[in-house]
């Protein structure tokens, strides 16, 4: 296995491979998260750690627990946690359908998830076994996600999510299913004649129905990436002049 240490700051590295990489959409997941220094976190499903990462670039939650199935991913978390020098990060190996022994149940402000996007069967799957399970519900689905956030997040405690615009349903109805009420969505389009390739949705715990659909996000512009995406990307003109 190769592994690769991709820089997010000049003190902060994820560790990559073929079977645990990232892309796009982590860095838009964190920011749309709006996590706070305050927050205990968990990132389900976090493979290399990058979505825990980020979050650690300027104002890192109190805690983050970063829970993934695969030990190999789990042992690339601990690379770059390594390489990082950072702390306020606990890898767990553990499966999100049944937690682990000293879980923080009902006492986080934000669970994250990045899930496979790909019911099983759906679509072409790759012959990798860690990217079969990143891409598509061979161990868990998007219902076995709200259900651990639900025993993980306190009463108004935030579910924020991605993914593909055919799952939008599914994804809104096993929230519901779960106590998590939908209360923000964002589509993201390439650009504005694109149709959406993504959303974010956050989820909110014991709230009353209401949900408020924000402008869409746009990843290119003529010159490039949109200057939104650069600020995401902490690229943008105030960081780099």
């Amino acid at each position: 296995m190769e592994y690769k240490f991709e820089k997010l700051t000049d003190k902060i590295y994820v560790c990559a491979s073929t079977d645990h990489r990232f892309g796009t959409d982590a860095f838009l997941l964190a920011e749309f998260s709006h996590y706070r220094m305050k927050d205990k976190v968990c990132d389900l499903g976090t493979g290399c750690g990058i979505i825990p990462l980020i979050m650690q670039k300027y104002r890192p939650p109190q805690i983050t627990y970063a829970v993934d199935i695969q030990e190999g991913a789990i042992e690339q978390l601990k690379m770059g946690l390594e390489r990082s020098g950072t702390s306020g990060i606990v890898p767990v190996c553990a499966d999100l359908k049944v937690l682990w022994n000293d879980a923080p149940l009902g006492r986080l402000d934000l669970v994250t998830c990045n899930p496979p996007y790909k019911a099983v069967d759906s679509g072409f799957e790759s012959v990798i076994t860690a990217q079969r399970i990143a891409r598509h519900e061979i161990m868990c689905n998007i219902d076995d996600v709200c259900a651990s956030a639900e025993k993980l997040l306190k009463f108004g405690g935030r579910l924020c999510v991605c993914n593909r615009p055919e799952r939008l349903s599914d994804v809104i109805y096993a929230m519901k299913q779960h106590k998590i009420e939908p209360k923000r969505l964002r589509f993201v389009s390439k650009t504005p004649e694109d149709a959406p390739w993504l959303f974010l949705i956050e989820g909110k715990k014991g709230s009353k129905p209401f949900m408020q659909v924000e402008p869409q996000l746009y990843i290119r512009s003529e010159d490039g990436f949109s200057e939104e995406l650069k600020k995401i990307y902490s690229i943008g003109k105030e960081e780099t002049e």
